[in-house]
Order: structure tokens, then sequence, then C-alpha cells
């Protein structure tokens, strides 16, 4: 079974984080949510999150893919803290996936792992980034790294993600149980 870490930050986008969370979770992948700290996080909304762990104790285990929610001002947050840094560069570096949504690309660019890739992020986030072809798609992925526009787009994320770490008769399975239109 594939092991995906949603790190949650306070300010997060929590209908990003919750699509993300539920729909992964509806496949059979094993998420683990992680706050930055202790305290349940409280979404760019209001909406009260209680992750699963702290960082701290969720980095001792290893996962086939990290995802970023993003949100003003959640996606700050996540740049700003050095474990997250050091944690998308070793997945990089070994070869497993990241993604991020809205305005958590802006995490993976501040650590060099957009440059040279085509990816796509909420208008404005990427300005003036350097070396990236940027795409108004949905969804874009680049070798192992996946970029989504925001909140509307969480849904199409999810699913592209599910297919990444499954296959698509499953994200074809999760997507018919939901009920949406074709």
């Amino acid at each position: 079974m594939a092991s995906v870490l949603v790190p949650l930050a306070q300010g997060c986008e929590e209908l990003e984080a919750v699509t993300i969370i539920d729909l992964l979770r509806r496949a059979g992948i094993g998420v683990v949510t992680a706050g930055l700290d202790e305290q349940p996080v409280r979404g760019s909304r209001g909406t009260v999150l209680v992750p699963d762990a702290t960082l701290n104790e969720a980095a001792k285990q290893r996962y086939d893919m990290m995802v970023l929610p993003g949100g003003p001002p959640g996606a700050d947050h996540l740049n700003d803290d050095p474990r997250i840094r050091g944690m998308l560069k070793e997945l990089a570096e070994t070869d497993r996936y990241t993604a991020a949504i809205c305005a958590a690309p802006k995490v993976l660019a501040s650590i060099g792992l957009l440059t040279g890739r085509r990816v796509t992020s909420f208008p404005g986030v990427l300005d003036g980034i350097e070396g990236i072809e940027y795409s108004d798609a949905p969804v874009v992925q680049d070798g192992k790294v996946i970029t989504s526009r925001g909140p509307g787009t969480a849904m199409d994320f999810a699913l592209w993600l599910i297919e990444v770490l499954v296959d698509r008769d499953k994200r074809n399975e999760v997507e018919a149980a939901l009920q949406r239109p074709a």
C-alpha cells in the first residue's frame, strides 16, 4: 500500500486538505496527516482539523509521496519550516513524489524542485520564478512532481494522485462512487 504524508499548517486551505485526505483514503492509500506542532490546525476559513500526528512523530516513517495543501498563510508556514523543506528534498533525492496545490507549489519552487519543469499553481503564486514552464491546466505532472491550481481543482488533483499511486482502475472506482458528472 502506498503511503502519503499530508502536513497541515495553520491557515491551510481546508477544502484542499480534506479533499486530498478523503479521496486518497477512499482509495486505500495510507495517509498520515501531520501538524507542525501539537495544536489542532485552524484552516483559512476557520475549520479546525486534528492531525494524526505531529510532524516530528510522522517524520519517523518513510512515505511514497508528500502532498502540500495550499492556502495563505498555510503555504507560507510550510515554506518556513526547515523540516518540511528537508523532507521534500529527501523525497526528491530518492526519486519519490512531491505534490502541491494552490499556493503550496511555491514551497517546491523555493527549494529548487520546480526548476526546468512544467508546473501550475494558484494564479500569481509562481510569478517571477525563473526556469519553469507555467501551465493553466488544472493538474500538471512533470516527472515525480505534481502540481494543481486551487480549491476548485482539488478533486481532480486527488484523483490524479490516486492514479499515480495505485492505478487508473482505482481512480475510476473512487471517482464513480463520488457521482461526478461525466
